[in-house]
């Protein structure tokens, strides 16, 4: 292309068929081309990186969470699960606090189905033949290290048959108050 080229001016009508001036591209925006990053701070503290967003891959996702941290909405149905077994096992301490520290709790989101029928037996809490928790007593694990005694409390099974949150947190106590004093038998100050 030669030199001495001008750019059209604007009013002229282009010609179909001849090529358009070259204009210079604006700068590309994202990290430098040679791998070094730059980081920019706000005026809150936080820290923007050249060519993230905060938004999804397409930019149609929300900025920000909808709900805030503290808010016992914003946590999910498995975080608020966890908060009903805690619970349930400060109470469970109450009872039996020199029995429990024997006794790792455990949640699982689906008790694993054995090929025949699940039998009942004081080491699994069964409802309509579905387990909702599981006694495992202490042994060696596949690399043959001791394990401590382990109640699992399954999530799905126990999430089905609660209506609502405080249903929820009831069985769960429930469940767990009826597999400790399978396994270790009634404690005395209970009347």
């Amino acid at each position: 292309m030669p030199a001495d080229i001008t750019p059209p001016d604007p009013a002229t009508p282009r010609l179909p068929g001849t090529p358009a001036a070259r204009r210079p591209r604006p700068a590309r925006a994202g990290p430098p081309r040679d791998g070094s990053t730059t980081d920019f701070s706000t005026a809150d503290g936080s820290v923007l990186r050249p060519g993230r967003s905060r938004r999804d891959r397409r930019g149609r996702g929300l900025r920000q969470p909808l709900l805030s941290a503290g808010v016992p909405n914003a946590r999910s149905r498995a975080e608020q699960f966890d908060v009903a077994v805690l619970q349930a096992v400060g109470d469970l301490e109450e009872d039996w606090a020199d029995a429990l520290t024997a006794i790792e709790f455990a949640v699982d989101e689906v008790p694993p189905l054995p090929a025949g029928e699940v039998l009942p037996s004081p080491d699994v809490v069964l409802d309509g033949g579905v387990p909702l928790t599981r006694f495992v007593p202490p042994g060696l694990d596949q690399r043959g290290r001791p394990t401590r005694a382990r109640i699992v409390i399954y999530r799905r099974p126990v999430e089905g048959r609660a209506s609502d949150a405080a249903d929820l947190a009831d069985l769960v106590a429930e469940v767990l108050r009826e597999q400790v004093s399978a396994v270790l038998g009634e404690p005395h100050d209970i009347e």
